[in-house]
């Protein structure tokens, strides 16, 4: 089961020159569509001049979410390019949007297309490429009376501790590596139950706990 991805780390930035006309790609990591327009309101704040905001995104493990925009640009000389740069860098949840300034000179649809894939190749040799792990967020509700098997457990198990929440109740969310889900699941109810691993397929519902799927992040 897949549970790696690559992406950026933090936000980088390229810029390509050619014949007078300057390119400069922002790439940002993204893992929503309000994410991605979020980034690309920034640019255009910064860049109020401009005439061409060209970008591409590729989203999610699969990275089935993708798109890419030449806005005005001869069609297929920008958008596609800079999401071939992602592709070739092997990166998803990631954005890119590149800014042109015209030099002058008519750079043809071939220059087109080399400028703006070099301006993205730039950001992403600038930036800060990383191997992330899919995880998916579990919450445990629990009585008082198991805190300390609760916490142990995931101590044991050494697992992140997301967010607490010791009110009425005990509530802690914790994350697992995807790939790890079953298991994992196992070790912490036989852990809190005080019962051994071989035991937890017969095991019933633990008095006093809840065990809850969140979200995938």
């Amino acid at each position: 089961m897949k549970d790696t991805y690559q992406t950026l780390s933090a936000p980088s930035e390229g810029e390509f020159k050619d014949r007078g006309s300057k390119f400069i790609t922002y790439a940002y990591p993204a893992y929503s569509e309000s994410d991605w327009q979020e980034s690309l309101n920034e640019v255009k704040k910064m860049h109020p001049k401009a005439r061409h905001f060209c970008y591409a995104y590729r989203l999610g493990l699969t990275g089935d979410q993708y798109r890419a925009n030449d806005d005005g640009e001869p069609s297929g000389t920008a958008g596609k390019p800079m999401l071939g740069q992602i592709d070739s860098f092997d990166l998803t949840n990631v954005f890119v949007v590149c800014v042109r300034y015209f030099g002058g000179t008519l750079l043809g649809t071939s220059g087109l297309i080399n400028a703006y894939r070099a301006a993205t190749r730039i950001a992403f040799e600038e930036g800060d490429i990383i191997e992330r792990t899919v995880e998916d967020i579990y919450r445990l509700t629990f009585d008082y009376a198991l805190m300390s098997n609760v916490m142990n457990a995931v101590k044991k198990e050494n697992l992140e501790m997301v967010k607490k929440d010791f009110g009425a109740v005990g509530k802690l969310d914790i994350a697992i590596r995807q790939s790890e889900i079953e298991s994992k699941l196992e070790l912490l109810r036989a852990g809190i139950a005080g019962t051994r691993i071989e035991e937890v397929p017969d095991l019933e519902d633990i008095e006093g706990l809840e065990m809850d799927y969140l979200e995938t992040r």
